[in-house]
């Protein structure tokens, strides 16, 4: 079940509260009677290794804006071998 965050908008006081997605969001504070509101932070997800990160499919020192292959290209074609076709 999540943990929820609220803030009393008149007294100030914090406090966390474990609800089910389907229950009511508190409206009311346990110490002062105050309005209570939903405070929303930075989620506690991290994504480790490799493919999450924008530099991890870019070659080295590319700057540029635009997709880069890294696939090594070669000076040399290879042409098919002749002994490969077959006659009938």
């Amino acid at each position: 079940m999540p943990t929820y965050a609220y803030a009393c908008t008149q007294c100030g006081h914090r406090f966390d509260a474990v609800q089910s997605f389907s229950d009511a969001a508190l409206t009311q504070c346990p110490e002062c009677g105050g309005a209570l509101r939903k405070q929303y932070g930075s989620v506690g997800v991290t994504f480790n290794g490799s493919g999450f990160y924008r530099t991890d499919s870019r070659a080295s020192g590319s700057s540029s804006g635009g997709a880069t292959s890294s696939v090594p290209t070669s000076s040399k074609s290879e042409a098919p071998s002749a002994s490969t076709s077959s006659t009938s």
